[in-house]
């Protein structure tokens, strides 16, 4: 009988994995500091800040309202979407500077306010504010 000794025949049980994984670290650190940071690509006008507040003249500010029921007003006064159309084209050729803010009432179909800011698109008027109310807790 041949007696076989266990070091020459043995079967390999684990596989050394130490090696790929340093490889594999080394690897992800080279990716890592190679890859170009991400850039927002977001352009944005920030305002900056005016030395004499005292020679500029406060802004008129246009207000449109939509009402629960749908009513939307301008300024107070009850107005429908295509006279309000007409009303801020000429708003704009006398003041190119017209400044509307637009205020939705909590329970409106938001259609209507998405309709009142096309209108506002439409009649190139570009500096729009959406007022919103701050929830007492």
């Amino acid at each position: 009988m041949k007696k076989f000794s266990k070091g020459h025949h043995s079967s390999l049980n684990e596989l050394n994995i130490t090696p790929l994984l340093d490889l594999a670290f080394v690897l992800l650190v080279i990716f890592i500091i190679t890859t170009p940071q991400l850039s927002n690509d977001l352009e944005m006008n920030l305002p900056s800040p005016k030395k004499n507040k005292a020679a500029s003249p406060t802004p008129k500010i246009n207000r449109i309202t939509v009402q629960a029921n749908g009513r939307i007003a301008l300024n107070d006064q009850v107005v429908e979407l295509p006279a309000l159309k007409q009303t801020l084209v000429a708003m704009k050729t006398g003041d190119p500077d017209t400044t509307v803010v637009v205020r939705g009432a909590a329970d409106v179909d938001y259609n209507r306010v998405i309709s009142v800011l096309d209108v506002l698109q439409q009649a190139d008027i570009t500096k729009v504010g959406l007022a919103t109310e701050t929830v007492q807790q």
